[in-house]
């Protein structure tokens, strides 16, 4: 097989029948790009899980072909794994200037500013990578800066739209640029990747610019109120809106969060982000202003449990506290799996007495069905790959492109660790890698997995007993115990007859291992968990965890 006839590969590492933790790994002979390192949010059945980041082993396999990391914009479900990945493997990093001055503030938190190369792309630029080039297109989404990719392999050219949406009118910069689409699309177009977030909505998703005259209706109708605002930190022109509101009605801005206040450093020292001076003030300045001359932007528009918003609505929040007739807005709308947690925050800030407004504050990032026709009509894809978003968006998305003329052979719904071939001549999955997810929990990498979290959810649902007792050495006679403790089963002054039956079962069970000669503890071990785990379930119906601890003398 001739090198031009060579199929390149297509591996999804992530960000396929999920929301986040997009990235994908394309591959020709000795060469491997990566596109987006995203990360997700762990889902309510990990327990005390943080992050959940990319599974990259494939990638540490093949280091030596992996020649760089492109990413399509700055949200932290493309560039939130890039620190923990980056130490596993060392990649050159290409980005557009917004993008890569929030990666660099990642880079610098976790130490690493020093050990990896940067180089900040401009639109229409080409990076050689390998026997690849790598071209950044304009595109519109909820963050400035965000690029499609049009990635040249010598098996033909691939479309990555990235995550994006049409905006005749953005808030910030240019529109998409169409014609660069309909270029390639004359000069062909082997696959299209393509977001698939809002692929099950019908018609187009409005401008961005919609929601700033939203906000000149909130602040008009509410002159005489304080304005919350909760809003993703990465959303910069939505944060501009609201500024720009502000002046209009002579309210000062205060930032809440984090996040928040990163991200508005970061976009405002690179000329992404337009504050009138002294626009901005420091909470502790508050008080020398009436409440219907500020406005706090804030995270915890997702209910997150510790973001400012959270706090503020569960009174734990140590500088602003609601008082009745605040208005709060949401301007977001909930992420697939948030939607307890944020209704949870509104009845909350309701019950003190705020105005709550989370419907028509927010407009998506992401196309509807008429932009991604748009898209599929300008490139004219040989083959159509649906990438971002859960099972029902990719499914969706496949039968839109089928709707525009591709035939469904040449359609094709993957998963996250397949190998998919792409030719003029191929469109086959030919094998599969390693993508389950690496789970972070506070500084520990990949150090909790299935057994863990099986223990975790175990010790969730039925609680904990210990059987602490003293054996005698060389004969195994008990000297001590059995004490009884629990956490999580039972309440221990009500359940005294229950905890002395399990000390005799337990005692008879040590009774019946010291006939049979056992004197291996863990054998002892397993005998007492057995036999007191078949009475709790006979008494209770529960099954706690069983921790037997023997002690010898």
């Amino acid at each position: 097989m001739t090198e031009s006839h060579m199929p390149v590969k297509i591996i999804p590492l992530g960000g396929l029948e999920q929301i986040g933790m997009n990235i994908t790994a394309i591959e020709y002979d000795d060469t491997i790009i990566v596109v987006d390192c995203g990360l997700s949010f762990p889902d309510d059945d990990m327990l005390g899980i943080d992050l959940v980041i990319p599974d990259v082993s494939y990638l540490i396999e093949n280091k030596d072909k992996v020649k760089g990391l492109v990413i399509t914009h700055g949200h932290e479900d493309h560039i939130g794994s890039i620190p923990y990945i980056e130490k596993q493997i060392n990649m050159p990093i290409y980005a557009t200037r917004l993008t890569m001055g929030l990666i660099d503030y990642k880079l610098e938190e976790h130490g690493l500013l020093n050990q990896v190369k940067r180089k900040v792309v401009s639109y229409g630029q080409t990076i050689n990578l390998g026997n690849m080039r790598v071209e950044f297109i304009r595109t519109n989404h909820s963050i400035a800066d965000s690029a499609a990719l049009a990635i040249f392999t010598p098996a033909g050219v691939l479309v990555h739209t990235g995550d994006f949406k049409v905006d005749y009118t953005p808030v910030f910069g240019e529109m998409i640029d169409l014609q660069r689409f309909a270029e390639l699309g004359r000069k062909g177009v082997l696959a299209l990747m393509a977001d698939s977030t809002n692929a099950i909505r019908e018609g187009f998703t409005p401008s961005e610019k919609t929601v700033g005259k939203t906000f000149d209706h909130i602040f008009e109708d509410n002159q005489n109120r304080r304005i919350i605002i909760a809003t993703f930190a990465s959303n910069v022109d939505r944060v501009q809106q609201i500024i720009n509101s502000a002046c209009k009605y002579k309210r000062k801005v205060i930032i809440q969060g984090r996040s928040m206040v990163n991200v508005i450093s970061i976009a405002s020292e690179l000329g992404y982000l337009n504050v009138p001076p002294n626009t901005i003030i420091e909470i502790d300045e508050s008080v020398n202003y009436n409440d219907n001359q500020l406005v706090y932007i804030t995270t915890g528009s997702q209910g997150e449990e510790m973001a400012v918003l959270s706090r503020i609505a569960a009174s734990i929040h140590s500088k602003i506290s609601i008082k009745p007739g605040d208005v709060v807005i949401f301007s977001s709308s909930p992420i697939p799996g948030n939607e307890k947690a944020v209704y949870r925050v509104i009845n909350e800030l309701e019950q003190k007495g705020a105005a709550v407004i989370y419907h028509d504050a927010h407009v998506s990032g992401h196309a509807c069905q008429e932009e991604l026709k748009l898209i599929y009509a300008l490139t004219k894809p040989r083959y159509a790959i649906p990438v971002h978003g859960e099972y029902r968006h990719l499914k969706r998305h496949a039968e839109l492109a089928r709707e525009m003329g591709i035939p469904k052979e040449r359609v094709k719904l993957i998963k996250c660790g397949d190998i998919l071939a792409v030719s003029e001549q191929t469109f086959s999955v030919i094998g599969s890698v390693s993508a389950q997810g690496v789970l972070v929990d506070g500084l520990g990498v990949g150090d909790v997995g299935n057994i863990v979290l099986r223990d975790r959810q175990h010790l969730s649902e039925n609680g904990l007993i210990v059987v602490a007792l003293t054996l005698e050495h060389g004969s195994g006679q008990l000297l001590a115990g059995p004490d009884i403790i629990t956490r999580g089963f039972v309440y221990v002054r009500e359940s005294e007859s229950l905890l002395e039956d399990c000390r005799m079962v337990v005692e008879e069970t040590l009774d019946e291992c010291l006939m049979r000669s056992t004197t291996d503890w863990t054998r002892i071990k397993s005998r007492i968990r057995d036999s007191l785990g078949e009475f709790l379930w006979k008494r209770t119906k529960r099954s706690p965890m069983i921790l037997p601890i023997i002690s010898e003398v």
